[in-house]
């Protein structure tokens, strides 16, 4: 892939996340509904008005700094239901991405991209 395409991918993704409401529906030090003893580290929801392939909208991840801008995405695989999504990483500093990182179990398999741009 070129360099251009790598920007338009990332610039398109910045303007998803800044056109769409971020509805957080499990805030930060929230337990998991399913896994109690999973605590979310920082704030998650997803962006109203999308779809993921799970039928609910994209799911992301809002860091601790005060902006928003797209910090970099998380591809994720779980290994027992068989499923594959992306999360959006908001406002991420360094450690937040590792609080992330450090919160899915060894059934998540997770590769983090960040933002070239940031």
């Amino acid at each position: 892939m070129n360099k251009q395409h790598d920007q338009t991918f990332w610039e398109t993704l910045a303007n998803l996340a800044a056109s769409h409401r971020i509805v957080i529906d499990r805030p930060k030090d929230k337990s998991h509904p399913h896994w109690p003893q999973l605590t979310y580290p920082l704030d998650y929801g997803y962006l109203e008005g999308t779809s993921a392939s799970d039928g609910s909208g994209i799911d992301v991840w809002l860091g601790s700094l005060q902006t928003k801008l797209l910090t970099g995405i998380l591809c994720t695989f779980d290994t027992l239901k068989c499923d594959a999504e992306i999360k959006l990483l908001l406002g991420c500093t360094s450690n937040d991405v590792e609080s992330i990182l450090a919160f899915h179990d060894e059934n998540m398999k997770v590769l983090y991209i960040s933002n070239p741009e940031e």
